[in-house]
């Protein structure tokens, strides 16, 4: 398979590392100082495009590889907000093909679906109230980070008595701390911590009077996310439309 890679910090570099050890070449590297190479026939040529850059860059990226009719995976986080309706026309109704998800780790779409049977189950439990905390490297621009928020989003859909997540506190590099604990009892509190070079920690506590429960994924490096996105890449190639890992992994 061709693959042009979108991005190219750590993770774009640990996926080319593993594309190639999994037979795939790498036709175009394109990062913030090529961008003509958006206009390269090199580009053009690839099955799929991997993409891991920012959440202001993501979506424009997104429309130079559709314009090349090439398919995307993106682990980019941040952007759907703004442009997540029309990235779904584009898909469901331009015949263009994005591979899109928070997290590509398979270890973090185990601890997914163990989030969302443990949420079924607590639902009949309403005196454990829930609450999450993620942590990750300072150089992370968004918080709550973009698996926190999914998790989030299954808590909400699990859980009967609670209508919407929000942030909490945000812990920065320096240690101060902004944002507040208080929410409604209707209310997920989602806090975040940046420190050091942590790959992504995300726990999520049930506690009651009695006992707490509390379910961990501890990501101790990026291989096994850029092992998910090239994973992805390699389903995204025989397959159309947006997709995710729930496309991809049937737990």
């Amino acid at each position: 398979m061709k693959i042009a890679l979108i991005g190219y910090g750590k993770m774009g570099k640990m996926i080319e590392q593993i594309a190639i050890s999994r037979g795939h070449e790498i036709v175009s590297i394109i990062d913030i100082d090529n961008q003509e190479e958006f206009d390269s026939p090199a580009f053009a040529s690839a099955d799929v495009a991997i993409e891991f850059t920012s959440p202001t860059a993501a979506y424009g990226n997104y429309l130079k590889a559709f314009a090349k009719d090439v398919k995307v995976v993106s682990g980019s986080t941040g952007w759907m907000a703004d442009h997540g309706e029309e990235v779904r026309q584009l898909c469901s109704e331009g015949g263009k093909t994005l591979f899109w998800a928070s997290n590509f780790s398979i270890g973090v779409a185990i601890f997914s679906a163990v989030n969302r049977y443990l949420a079924r189950i607590m639902d009949a439990f309403p005196q454990y109230d829930v609450e999450m905390e993620e942590t990750h490297h300072i150089h992370k621009l968004d918080a709550p980070s973009g698996t926190a928020i999914t998790l989030a989003e299954q808590l909400v859909e699990g859980l009967g008595r609670k209508s919407k997540w929000v942030p909490g506190t945000l812990v920065a590099p320096d240690g101060s701390v902004s944002g507040t604990k208080e929410h409604q009892p209707d209310e997920i509190l989602v806090s975040s911590i940046r420190r050091d070079e942590i790959p992504g920690i995300h726990s999520i506590t049930y506690d009651s009077e009695a006992d707490s429960i509390t379910i961990t994924h501890d990501a101790h490096s990026r291989k096994g996310f850029a092992l998910g996105a090239v994973l992805a890449a390699e389903y995204t190639a025989k397959h159309t439309g947006l997709l995710t890992t729930s496309d991809l992994f049937n737990f």
